[in-house]
């Protein structure tokens, strides 16, 4: 598995858009576009910022050392994420808000009921890689969100940073679909047999 990490300092994280995002002159239509894209905005960095709290329990609590490995991957990966996040706030002059991200608190909920209701095994991996997906999902199509509305809003550079974060995103959802091949082939054959379903 590749643990290639990538600064955020490089070329490839500048942002030199040259839309005046702030202008007054907007039209109405196009301000109810930002208004959506800012509350985006914010909703997905609180989103990250609950993941960075969740990710060191979540990636301690696995049976699997692949599995381990890759929640650590990812918790840098987040790091990265807000990074870029706040580069964006800074150079458009979003205020970041304070909102909680409740979909994301949701799904931190059920990361947590799974390690409080399962003892440390490969069933329990089983559980946190479904749940740990949900949480990829729900960033891929956060992201996704952003970079068509970056899109239209003429915040080309911005939505390169966005692409890229999507494209991270998208490599760690792949990786645990890897890791859950192996992970539940496990788990049933230490299954019990009556626990098997009859066809």
């Amino acid at each position: 598995m590749s643990t290639k990490t990538q600064t955020l300092n490089g070329p490839q994280d500048k942002l030199s858009d040259k839309a005046n995002f702030g202008s007054k002159n907007s039209k109405s239509g196009k301000e109810s576009l930002k208004k959506i894209f800012e509350e985006l905005l914010q909703d997905t960095y609180n989103a990250e910022k609950q993941l960075i709290k969740a990710l060191p329990e979540a990636a301690k609590a696995t049976y699997n050392e692949y599995l381990q490995d890759a929640f650590e991957h990812h918790f840098e990966q987040t790091k990265r994420h807000v990074e870029r996040l706040e580069k964006i706030f800074d150079h458009l002059k979003i205020d970041k808000g304070n909102e909680t991200c409740e979909a994301m608190e949701g799904l931190i909920k059920e990361v947590k009921e799974i390690i409080d209701e399962h003892d440390k095994s490969i069933v329990r991996d089983v559980a946190l890689i479904i749940a740990a997906q949900k949480v990829e999902h729900y960033e891929i199509a956060a992201y996704g969100s952003l970079i068509e509305l970056a899109d239209v809003l003429g915040l080309n550079k911005t939505a390169d940073l966005f692409e890229r974060t999507l494209s991270e995103e998208k490599e760690t959802d792949f990786i645990l679909s890897e890791i859950a091949q192996s992970v539940n082939d496990e788990a049933y054959e230490e299954s019990p047999a009556e626990l098997e379903y009859k066809s």
